[in-house]
C-alpha cells in the first residue's frame, strides 16, 4: 500500500510570519529556501532540501510589492516543479489583482483570470485561497481551487465582543450576501450604505438603508486599502445615530492614506486578519491570526480529506 506523500511547506517573502506560525499549527519546520533578488531586481529562488516526490506547499500572498511577490511565487512553483515534486499547492492567503475580474470598461485586461493563467502555467497543481474579492475567480482555473473563509475565524473574536442592539452592514451592494450571512450567525440586524465611489481613492455615501439609531454597527468587508469605503460609510451611519462603528475585514492593506483615516476615530475597531502582514501600533486594530484555518486545510489537503467541514460555524 502507498503512504500519502511527505508534506514540506516553503514561504516566499510576502508574509513569512504567516508561513511560520502555519508551520508551528502543522507540526513541521518551515522548509528552507533562498528567496532573493539579484542587484538588478531580478528574482532568485533555491530550494535548499529535497521536494523529489513530496507534497509542496508555498505561502505567498501577492500583497504589495504585488508584482514582486508575485513573481517570486511563479518562481517558486517552476523551482519546485523542475525539482520533480508530487504535487504543488499554491497557498495564497491573499489573491492580488482579484478586484480586475471582469471588463468594466473598454479595452481593459481581466487581470485575475491572467494571474490563474500564469500560476498554471508555473506548474501549481492546486490553489489554497481565502476570501477571493468574487467567488467566480474560481472559475478562471483549470486545477482545483480550494477557497476559503475567514469569517469562522472572526466569528470567535464577534461573538466575544459586548454590543447593543447589533445591526451588521454592508459597505456597498456588493457585500450584501456577506453581510447577511454574519448577521444570520450573530443573530443581528441587516443594513445597507449605498456610496458613489468619486475616484480609486474616495467613497461618498450617499444613504443608510436600515435603522441604526442607538445601535452598534458592524461593518463587513473582504478588502480595505484606503480605508475610504469604511470611512465614509461610519460617517453616515454615526450621522444617523449609530452608538459605535466597528469594521470586520479579511484583508487590510495598510496605505498612508488608510492610517490617515482610521485616526480620525470614525471607526472604534477594525478587525483583521493576517493574510497581509501589517504594523498596526498606534491603530484602532485587531488582527486575527488564520494560521490555524491555513494549517488544517493544508493537513486535510496532504491527507485527500475534505475541507467542507472549516466553513460550519456553530453547526451551520
Amino acid at each position: 500500500m502507498n503512504s500519502k506523500p511527505a508534506l514540506k511547506v516553503f514561504s516566499g517573502n510576502s508574509n513569512r510570519p504567516l508561513a511560520e506560525e502555519i508551520c508551528r499549527h502543522i507540526g513541521i519546520p518551515l522548509g528552507e529556501a533562498t528567496v532573493t533578488s539579484f542587484p538588478d531586481g531580478e528574482s532568485f529562488v533555491k530550494i535548499n532540501e529535497n521536494v523529489r516526490g513530496h507534497d509542496v506547499y508555498l505561502v505567498q500572498s501577492t500583497c504589495p510589492p504585488s508584482n514582486h511577490h508575485l513573481m517570486e511565487l511563479l518562481i517558486m512553483i517552476d523551482a519546485c516543479r523542475r525539482a520533480s515534486a508530487n504535487r504543488i499547492t499554491a497557498v495564497l492567503p491573499f489573491y492580488g489583482y482579484a478586484r480586475q475580474d471582469r471588463k468594466d470598461q473598454p479595452r481593459v485586461p481581466i487581470t485575475a483570470k491572467l494571474v490563474a493563467n500564469l500560476l498554471t502555467a508555473a506548474g501549481a497543481n492546486r490553489v489554497l485561497t481565502m476570501d477571493l474579492h468574487s467567488q467566480q475567480i474560481q472559475g478562471f482555473f483549470d486545477i482545483p481551487v480550494d477557497h476559503l473563509y475567514a469569517s469562522p475565524t472572526l466569528f470567535k473574536y464577534l461573538t466575544q465582543i459586548t454590543t447593543k442592539n447589533l445591526v451588521v452592514c454592508s459597505p456597498d451592494v456588493g457585500g450584501m450576501k456577506m453581510a447577511a450571512a454574519y448577521a444570520d450567525v450573530l443573530g443581528a440586524g441587516l443594513g445597507l450604505v449605498a456610496k458613489k465611489r468619486t475616484s480609486a481613492t474616495n467613497v461618498e455615501a450617499i444613504n443608510v438603508v436600515g435603522d441604526v439609531d442607538g445601535c452598534d454597527v458592524l461593518l463587513v468587508d473582504d478588502i480595505t486599502e484606503t480605508a475610504g469605503t469604511l470611512t465614509a460609510a461610519a460617517k453616515i451611519l454615526r450621522e444617523h445615530g449609530a452608538r459605535s462603528v466597528r469594521a470586520a475585514v479579511s484583508h487590510c492593506i495598510l496605505s498612508d492614506l488608510a492610517r490617515d483615516r482610521l485616526k480620525g476615530g470614525l471607526i472604534d475597531e477594525l478587525i483583521i486578519t493576517n493574510s497581509i502582514p501589517n504594523d498596526p501600533k498606534g491603530l484602532p486594530i485587531t488582527v486575527i491570526s488564520i494560521a490555524s484555518l491555513l494549517g488544517e486545510a493544508i493537513l486535510r489537503i496532504n491527507n485527500n480529506e475534505s475541507v467542507t467541514g472549516l466553513f460550519k460555524v456553530k453547526g451551520f
